[in-house]
């Protein structure tokens, strides 16, 4: 459990660092994702969740 809470942790904390540092940055991203397709939206989604789960296996076979 102390897992998740520290995975959910950093995600907010980079999270809140890219809006509070770079707020235009994120504007300029958020019309790019606009323009893409629901299908590419998708790929995208689908793709984060793989690379998420690799990187929690690797964490776990690492021992962290």
């Amino acid at each position: 459990m102390s897992t998740i809470v520290l995975a959910i942790g950093s995600v907010l904390v980079v999270e809140g660092l890219v809006y509070a540092l770079a707020p235009s940055a994120i504007e300029r991203l958020f019309e790019a994702y606009h323009s893409l397709t629901i299908a590419q939206r998708r790929a995208m989604g689908l793709v984060s969740v793989a690379l998420g789960v690799g990187l929690c296996w690797l964490a776990r076979q690492m021992g962290v």
